[in-house]
C-alpha cells in the first residue's frame, strides 16, 4: 500500500519557498541558522523513509549559518548531488564500487551554487554513476517518491527531487545528463529546468567527454525559485556566447506558436496518463490565448536514439574500464559496479564500431534542434514516455535486456536537449486518479530560458501546482 509523506511543518521555514526563506533571513525575521536547524530537523525525521541523504554534513552547515552567504538566495539550506565535489565531503556517484576521498575543493559548480546563496548540508542520493532514471540500487533501499512512497523518485537525481518534493528542502542541486533534473522533477512534483548548454558553469567531466551532454540545474517546487536561481548564477559567470538572462519575474502579454509533440520513436506510443496531460495543456494552452500546432520530432530523430543509446553505453564502458582515471579515485573497484554499468559497457563492446558515427550524429542534432524553431517559440511534448513506475521496474537487479528497453521508453523525449544542448523544462501540471504527479515538458532554442519561465509563470498562476502536503 502506498503512502503520501512530508516534512512540512510549523517550524522557521514553514511552507515558504527558497525566495520567501531568503527574504526571511534578509529580513531578520529569521535566521539561516534557524532555517538550517529547521531542514536538519525535517531532514532527520523524514530520510529514514525516503533514503534520500547519500552523505551528511549537518554540523558544519550550522557553523557556515552563522555567516550566510548574501546572494539571490543567501542563507537558504540545499544539498548537493553525490557526483559533483563539495570540499571536505567523498563523492561517491552513487555507487559501492567508489570510495572517494573527501574532495579537497569544490567543484566549479558548487561555486557558483555558493555564490547563489545556498548553503550545503551535505549530498544527495543517486543511482550508480547516473546512468539509471530512477534512483535504485540492486542491493540498496531505493530512494522513495514522499507522493507515493511504493513509487519511484526518478532519476538520476531522484534524491534531490524527494528531499524537495517532501519539503525537507526548498530547492537542491540536479544535473541533467539524459533527463536528470526534468525526469525525477516530472516523477515528483517539481518545477525542472535544463539550461542551455554552457549557461551555468559546465560539469567538471564536460571536458574529457566527446559531447557534452551535462547540464547543472535545480529542481524546486515554485517558477519563481528556478527563475531567481538561474538568474544568481548569470551574476556569478554570464556566458559570452548566450543571450543576456536577468531575473525573469512573471509572465509575459506575448502569445506564443507551440508545437506539439505526442509520441516519440522508440517504438512505444507515449502512455494514456501522460498523454491525457498534455493534451489537458494544450487546452489550457489555448485558452490562454496560445496557438498549438503538431510537428514532427526535431531532426532524424530514428538515428539520433541510436546513437544516444550507444553513447550512454560508451560513457559506461569508460567508467567501468577506466574508473581510477575517469574518477581520480585510486580505491575503484569494477567488480562492485552494479548491473546496468556492467550491461552498458558489454553493449558498447559489441556495437564499438558505431561510435565514429554516433558522435557525428549527436554533434549534428544542435543543427537540426535549432531548425525546429524555425516556426514555432517552443515544443510542448510529454516529459516521460509512461507515468511514474512502482519501485522495482526501474530496478539494475532487472535483466539487462528488459531494463534497458524500459529505460529507452521512459526516457524517451529528454535526450535530444542534452545533446542538442538546448535548454527544457518539465512543469507539475497534472496527476494520475492516485495522485502520482505528471510532468509535461516545454523545450525552445538555445538561450531562450526566459520563455520558458513566463509560460511556467502565467501555467503556474493559471492553476497552482498541487501541493503534497493538502
Amino acid at each position: 500500500m502506498t503512502t503520501r509523506v512530508h516534512a512540512f511543518r510549523d517550524d522557521a521555514i514553514g511552507d515558504l519557498d527558497s525566495v520567501g526563506v531568503a527574504a526571511a533571513v534578509a529580513a531578520g525575521t529569521i535566521s539561516a541558522r534557524e532555517a538550517t536547524e529547521a531542514v536538519i530537523a525535517r531532514a532527520e525525521a523524514l530520510d529514514p523513509v525516503l533514503d534520500a541523504i547519500q552523505t551528511r554534513d549537518f554540523d558544519r552547515a550550522l557553523a557556515a549559518s552563522e555567516h550566510p552567504a548574501h546572494g539571490i538566495l543567501g542563507g537558504v539550506p540545499s544539498f548537493v548531488k553525490d557526483n559533483t565535489a563539495v570540499a571536505g565531503l567523498p563523492t561517491d556517484q552513487g555507487s559501492l564500487a567508489v570510495r572517494s576521498r573527501p574532495a579537497t575543493s569544490d567543484a566549479p559548480f558548487t561555486e557558483q551554487l555558493r555564490a547563489v546563496g545556498l548553503g550545503v548540508l551535505g549530498k544527495t542520493a543517486m543511482p550508480e554513476f547516473g546512468w539509471n532514471a530512477s534512483a535504485e540500487w540492486a542491493t540498496l533501499p531505493p530512494t522513495r517518491n514522499p507522493w507515493h512512497t511504493e513509487h519511484s523518485a526518478g532519476g538520476s537525481s531522484g534524491g534531490a527531487a524527494a528531499l524537495v518534493a517532501s519539503g525537507v528542502v526548498t530547492i537542491a542541486h540536479a544535473n541533467d545528463g539524459g533527463g536528470s533534473i526534468r525526469i525525477p522533477a516530472a516523477a515528483c512534483g517539481l518545477v525542472g529546468l535544463k539550461p542551455t548548454r554552457d549557461r551555468v558553469v559546465p560539469a567538471a567531466e564536460a571536458a574529457s567527454m566527446p559531447v557534452d551532454v551535462v547540464s547543472n540545474g535545480v529542481v524546486t517546487r515554485t517558477v519563481r525559485d528556478t527563475a531567481h536561481f538561474l538568474a544568481g548564477t548569470q551574476r556569478f559567470r554570464a556566458p559570452a556566447a548566450l543571450r543576456p538572462l536577468g531575473l525573469v519575474e512573471g509572465p509575459s502579454d506575448r502569445r506564443l506558436r507551440i508545437g506539439l509533440v505526442l509520441d516519440s520513436v522508440t517504438g512505444h506510443p507515449t502512455d494514456d496518463g501522460c498523454r491525457a496531460a498534455v493534451l489537458a495543456t494544450v487546452e489550457r494552452l489555448t485558452a490562454l490565448g496560445h496557438d498549438v500546432v503538431e510537428v514532427p520530432v526535431p531532426g532524424d530523430a530514428v538515428r539520433f536514439m541510436h546513437a544516444f543509446k550507444h553513447y550512454w553505453s560508451l560513457l559506461a564502458f569508460s567508467t567501468q574500464h577506466f574508473g581510477r582515471h575517469v574518477m581520480h579515485s585510486p580505491d575503484f573497484d569494477r567488480r562492485l559496479t552494479d548491473p546496468l554499468t556492467q550491461g552498458l559497457a558489454r553493449r558498447f563492446v559489441r556495437n564499438a564500431w558505431r561510435t565514429p558515427a554516433a558522435i557525428r550524429t549527436l554533434k549534428r542534432s544542435e543543427h537540426l534542434y535549432q531548425q525546429a524553431f524555425d516556426d514555432v517559440d517552443l515544443i510542448l511534448s510529454p516529459t516521460l514516455g509512461y507515468v511514474t513506475p512502482r519501485l522495482g521496474h526501474l530496478s539494475p537487479a532487472v535483466d539487462f535486456d528488459v531494463l534497458f528497453e524500459r529505460l529507452v521508453q521512459y526516457a524517451a523525449f529528454t535526450p535530444l536537449n542534452n545533446a542538442s544542448g538546448g535548454p527544457a523544462i518539465s512543469l507539475p501540471l497534472e496527476q494520475t486518479p492516485d495522485g502520482r504527479p505528471v510532468g509535461v515538458h516545454f523545450s525552445a532554442v538555445h538561450g531562450d530560458e526566459q520563455t520558458l519561465l513566463e509560460l511556467a509563470y502565467e501555467l503556474e498562476a493559471d492553476r497552482p501546482f498541487a501541493r503534497i502536503q493538502d
